[in-house]
């Protein structure tokens, strides 16, 4: 865990928004939130990839560079999340057979662990894997319990988050390029279940649902082990490019009417078709056609959502837990009940985790876009700022007389070995002159002051 000195400092790249934030670790464990920016990323990355490299990092250098500014810090490295389209689990299986009773020891579950690393997928690489249970026989057994058992025959179970090579590649070189270092690559999903999710919820099992702009994330744990993760490519803002497509309007006066006015479910809400929503031009439209719009689209989205949790449904004891900008609209629930048709509890995330807490001065948006790197933030354990006092920063100011002094020629570095009193007695004059004047010499921000005072 990080000193409470320390300053973490974390860096989200979503589709919409590049996001910074810092924060200090108090003494009763929870974080103090202690500066945020973002930046519009519309140009920058595509359902959570980078496609735009020199972009990225022009937009990363300003981002962290407000941050800088505003903790007065130099920030020298960041804890950067992992998300987007191609990021998946893929499960893997792993049998051994024995001659004879075996006793499973740690080295034995370490080459199990090599033997899954070793695993190619096409265009793609590992990120982290996550052990399922193993099985002896026909019995399942927790990781925790495996060591120093008696088998003939075992299979080992494994959870492979991985996602497409240039994923990580591309963010490390533009993290690099804004002259920053990683100070470890986070997989977002991993880290929000862990900062949105109970004890008791993962225990008993539930689904974790990021609807975010392009792409909606799905979790599925049970039993405190993550079973599921995948990345439906649809998101909220799909919703905004109809209302858009619709209504003729450009896609910001579309996305202010959505979160203004939209709904994910329109049945029995009274008075919609009644409602006028002033729209651009001189134009109108009602609410009950806004929301039809809405509906439709998130009628799609929640379907690929039941899609990949129908399967493990009644192992969802704690039920669906939705969370992300694109979960904060009206009538969700309404919405899901429709389409998964069965009495399932939600839960619909809003505010910040109990572990955040904020300055007077620090502000962030509450939208629900933030979730992610909040989550990051809690998860980073190591100083991420090079501390300056202020005589240090003083000093780092680069002097403007420095480097004024013209060298001696090759030529008359020779005569210089000479032992000519006259000439000596010359150079230490010099020399003596040269000292004095340094102790006289003046740092630029001294020059300012004493400019100010005089002219006072």
């Amino acid at each position: 865990m990080a000193a409470e000195k320390d300053i973490i400092v974390a860096l989200e790249l979503a589709t919409t928004s590049i996001r910074a934030i810092a924060g200090q670790r108090m003494p009763d464990g929870t974080m103090q939130v202690l500066a945020f920016a973002e930046e519009n990323a519309a140009n920058c990355i595509r359902k959570g990839i980078i496609d735009n490299i020199d972009k990225t990092t022009q937009a990363i250098s300003r981002v962290l560079g407000t941050i800088g500014l505003q903790l007065g810090q130099t920030i020298s490295r960041v804890y950067v999340g992992l998300g987007g389209q191609s990021l998946h689990s893929v499960h893997n299986h792993i049998q051994r057979t024995f001659t004879e009773k075996t006793q499973i020891s740690n080295s034995l579950i370490d080459q199990l662990m090599d033997t899954n690393r070793g695993v190619v997928y096409t265009n793609s690489e590992i990120l982290e894997v996550i052990p399922q249970e193993y099985k002896v026989g026909s019995r399942a057994v927790p990781d925790t319990d495996i060591v120093g058992m008696q088998i003939e025959q075992m299979e080992a179970n494994f959870l492979n988050i991985i996602a497409r090579k240039s994923l990580a590649e591309n963010i490390e070189n533009c993290v690099n390029g804004a002259k920053y270092e990683v100070a470890e690559l986070l997989i977002t999903p991993l880290t929000l279940g862990d900062s949105i999710l109970s004890a008791s919820e993962k225990r008993s099992g539930c689904a974790l649902v990021d609807m975010g702009a392009d792409t909606t994330t799905i979790s599925i744990y049970s039993n405190n082990i993550l079973r599921k993760l995948v990345v439906v490519p649809i998101g909220s803002h799909n919703a905004t490019m109809d209302i858009a497509y619709c209504l003729k309007i450009d896609v910001e006066e579309a996305e202010s009417l959505k979160v203004k006015y939209g709904r994910a479910w329109l049945e029995d809400y009274e008075g919609a078709q009644s409602k006028i929503l002033k729209l651009s031009h001189g134009r109108e439209t009602n609410e009950g056609r806004l929301c039809e719009i809405i509906e439709a689209r998130y009628e799609e989205i929640l379907h690929n959502v039941w899609a990949q949790i129908e399967e493990d449904s009644d192992k969802l004891t704690s039920g669906i837990i939705f969370t992300g900008g694109g979960a904060q609209i009206a009538a969700l629930n309404e919405a899901f009940k429709q389409v998964n048709k069965r009495d399932k509890q939600i839960r619909i995330v809003k505010g910040m985790p109990a572990d955040i807490c904020m300055t007077s001065t620090t502000y962030i948006p509450d939208n629900g876009r933030t979730s992610n790197i909040l989550s990051l933030l809690l998860h980073g354990d190591q100083n991420c700022v090079i501390y300056q006092t202020e005589a240090e920063k003083e000093a780092n100011v680069v002097d403007p007389t420095e480097g004024d002094e013209k060298t001696t020629p090759d030529n008359t570095q020779d005569t210089d070995k000479h032992d000519d009193p006259v000439n000596n007695v010359e150079k230490e004059d010099v020399q003596e002159d040269e000292n004095e004047n340094k102790k006289k010499r003046r740092s630029f921000w001294q020059i300012i002051k004493d400019a100010v005072t005089d002219e006072e």
